[in-house]
């Protein structure tokens, strides 16, 4: 399963360590990645793959909340296919 990770927040030095480090762990690959900072303001977007992780998008995603408290960032995960629901202009 696809899905689309998103971190949002103010810049500081390990947060791409932080997020792959949990994915790693939880053994979910990442298929792409773009990642830029504007006005110190750090935004990331990874396109990942969920078919090798023995836990559901829900537990993935309070461990990222979780993630995200700890490194005072924005992160969630949802299916690639809601995401671009969401995101498609029509």
């Amino acid at each position: 399963m696809k899905c689309v990770l998103t971190v949002v927040g103010k810049d500081r030095v390990g947060i791409i360590y932080e997020v792959t480090k949990v994915l790693a762990k939880e053994r979910i690959n990442v298929l792409d990645i773009s990642q830029t900072i504007v006005s110190g303001y750090f935004t990331m977007i990874m396109i990942t793959d969920l078919s090798g992780c023995d836990k559901t998008i829900e537990e993935i995603r309070e461990e990222l909340n979780v993630l995200g408290t700890k490194i005072g960032m924005e992160v969630r995960i949802q299916h690639e296919d809601i995401f671009n629901a969401m995101h498609t202009i029509g």
